[in-house]
């Protein structure tokens, strides 16, 4: 069963057993526990929202089924799963891979698309760099690659480029930047207005922990998602401790290395992140 641990009134309430805010928990069940690409849930299927009208309505979520290959006409497909404005584009599993994204970048119909749901697409680091390089994408708040192999230099090209800084919202769940892509975010300008981070399962240890909790880059930041890494109790110590974080109302950090006994509950009795308001251990 997951336990949720919530925090009401800037109090966390701790113990297998005692709980606050029973109506959220109460039938609800992780978003983790729905990580599964095939059921585009909302939280993990694009964008936080992305169910809401606009977006998902037009897109349909994520009901056209599982492609093989790449569509035949890949600008047409663009088009077809873009907003009529231009502002969205949701390319979750379309396989449209670099040569994709290589047309979609040149396309002057999305000069001003905001928000890039491109989940599963075999993108790579070849393709985050068609990403960050290209004008086309400068005013880009959302950002999902889930699932697109994206390394530590993929996260690196993320972080300086002059293209990106405007994230609000970036998704880099199950890929492989490990700790040295956390770290390039930490320390990059283009991190300042990010609200949303999905970090799920990319390796990521204390070393990545601490230079999230260490980063005054994050100010801004109110949902961190670490499920599924390496993180130990040093780690979830330094994020629940950190003087930057001073925005975070709620940190994920299901399946990690965290021993959830004594210790794990005096460190998130003690924490000090003054906006916290749930906190998910497992």
């Amino acid at each position: 069963m997951l336990i949720q641990k919530e925090v009401l009134q800037g109090v966390l309430v701790l113990g297998w057993l005692a709980w606050s805010l029973p109506v959220i928990g109460a039938g609800e069940h992780s978003p983790h526990e729905r990580k599964q690409p095939e059921q585009g849930s909302e939280k993990h299927g694009g964008h936080p929202g992305a169910a809401k009208k606009g977006h998902g309505e037009k897109h349909g979520g994520h009901g056209y089924g599982r492609p093989k290959g790449p569509p035949t006409d890949i600008p047409a497909h663009i088009k077809e799963r873009m907003d009529s404005d231009g502002k969205k584009v949701n390319l979750n599993r379309s396989l449209i891979g670099v040569k994709g994204l290589r047309i979609l970048a040149e396309m002057p119909e999305l000069k001003n698309v905001k928000s890039l749901a491109l989940q599963g697409n075999k993108l790579g680091d070849e393709g985050v760099r068609i990403l960050t390089e290209s004008v086309t994408f400068k005013h880009t708040e959302n950002l999902s690659l889930w699932g697109n192999d994206v390394s530590a230099e993929g996260a690196r090209m993320i972080a300086e480029s002059p293209n990106m800084k405007n994230l609000k919202e970036l998704k880099l769940t199950r890929n492989q930047i490990g700790d040295e892509g956390v770290e390039a975010l930490a320390t990059s300008e283009n991190s300042s207005s990010l609200t949303y981070i999905d970090f799920s399962a990319n390796k990521i240890s204390d070393r990545g922990a601490m230079a999230i909790a260490n980063s005054p880059r994050f100010v801004n930041l109110k949902t961190l998602d670490l499920y599924n890494n390496q993180i130990t109790t040093e780690g979830m110590k330094a994020l629940l401790q950190s003087k930057n974080l001073s925005s975070l109302e709620m940190l994920i950090l299901v399946r990690n290395k965290i021993d959830l006994g004594k210790k794990a509950d005096e460190i998130a009795k003690n924490q000090s992140l003054p906006s916290l308001r749930r906190l998910e251990l497992e």
